[in-house]
């Protein structure tokens, strides 16, 4: 089975509203406020028809570039490639310059579909079999007031969830506040996280952690307070406090998850399998950061099914990714898949069909298409 052609479809789609069940939007963090999101869909199609989806975010916030990417680079290396062959020839691609990782790792991730489907199986049996039927994850909200965010948390607690990740912003005493009100609110049923998303100094992560530790809220752990690249603030931030610490886009560039440890400068690496250029130097990182006695989470970009599969198929077959993933899949406005996942006690269910599991609805990418 060979590859006829590889296609990048860029999309936009709605987030639902904070006022609906379980919606989001406007998510807010420290540097934007969402209400909807530009992703790009890999179709990897053989010559006999078989289709094989892969995802990503668009890349530099330009579809065009990311399709040009995807379409002009990548696609013809792989066109009249076998399938079975085809990850090997991703594994040598390499361009001055250039780093290519988040888009071998949506190409790549519909390879994956596309094996699992030649051989009938699902992506987990693939990769040695299922630990798990189901995947718990963390629900995920963005910066408000505090009363609000304690109804949201109040809400993450009915259905299911048993961990709540939220954004922090430029105020840290802000977030202590809205932290301490959804704390309150559950009476400490839920496990917390917190991300700047690299906004804070030093100093703010110390003053803010060591207030909320103060208020007895140990979060489960602080992801990625301070920039990338910078080892040893992570290891002087992590001997000052009790919180655990954790990093996820120094996860996205190499070299950098192992400089950490060495450090012993973290306790939780949040990596994502497309920017780490797929699910197997996804499992390369698990297996790293595993063997320094780190816990593994993973990352979610407003994920719209397809990586979200992937994700849990991940998951399910690596017993080292051991804090359940976040997701924000609950919270789109319509989904692209023709079944949708199905929210059951703060979990999912890994798909058991053969590939990736999922079926892409292609007449409503239509619908959302920007090159259309």
């Amino acid at each position: 089975m060979r590859i006829r052609s590889v296609e990048a479809v860029p999309v936009r789609m709605g987030v639902a509203s904070l006022d609906t069940e379980l919606g989001l939007a406007p998510y807010v963090s420290n540097h934007d406020s969402v209400e909807s999101v530009d992703r790009v869909l890999v179709r990897v199609e053989t010559a006999t028809g078989r289709l094989g989806w892969g995802e990503m975010l668009v890349a530099l916030k330009s579809a065009r570039v990311t399709k040009t990417v995807v379409e002009d680079v990548i696609a013809p290396e792989l066109e009249g490639v076998a399938v079975t062959e085809a990850r090997s020839a991703l594994a040598e691609f390499y361009y001055p310059y250039v780093r290519l990782d988040p888009f071998l790792g949506a190409v790549s991730t519909a390879i994956w579909d596309l094996v699992g489907k030649q051989y009938g199986a699902p992506i987990v049996d693939l990769l040695g079999g299922a630990v798990t039927e189901s995947v718990p994850v963390a629900f995920c909200l963005g910066i408000m007031d505090p009363e609000r965010a304690a109804d949201h948390a109040v809400e993450a607690k009915s259905a299911g969830f048993a961990r709540l990740k939220t954004k922090a912003g430029p105020d840290w005493n802000a977030d202590v506040e809205r932290l301490t009100a959804m704390d309150r609110a559950v009476d400490g049923a839920l496990e917390f996280r917190l991300d700047p998303n690299q906004g804070w100094t030093a100093t703010e992560a110390v003053r803010a952690l060591t207030r909320l530790e103060e208020r007895g809220i140990l979060l489960e752990y602080i992801e990625q307070p301070l920039r990338t690249e910078t080892p040893g603030s992570f290891a002087k931030l992590r001997a000052r406090v009790n919180t655990p610490i954790a990093v996820n886009e120094d996860t996205y560039f190499r070299g950098n998850l192992a400089t950490l440890l060495r450090h012993d400068a973290i306790d939780v690496a949040v990596i994502d399998l497309v920017p780490a250029g797929g699910i197997t130097a996804a499992r390369d990182q698990v297996a790293e950061a595993s063997a320094a006695g780190v816990s593994v989470s993973h990352h979610c970009g407003f994920d719209l099914g397809v990586k979200t599969a992937a994700v849990l198929h991940l998951a399910a077959g690596t017993p080292a990714l051991n804090l359940p993933p976040d997701s924000v899949y609950y919270g789109w406005d319509e989904y692209v898949l023709e079944d949708p996942f199905e929210l059951r006690d703060g979990a999912y269910s890994v798909p058991d069909g053969p590939g990736l599991g999922v079926t892409v609805d292609e007449d409503e990418i239509k619908r959302y298409r920007l090159d259309k």
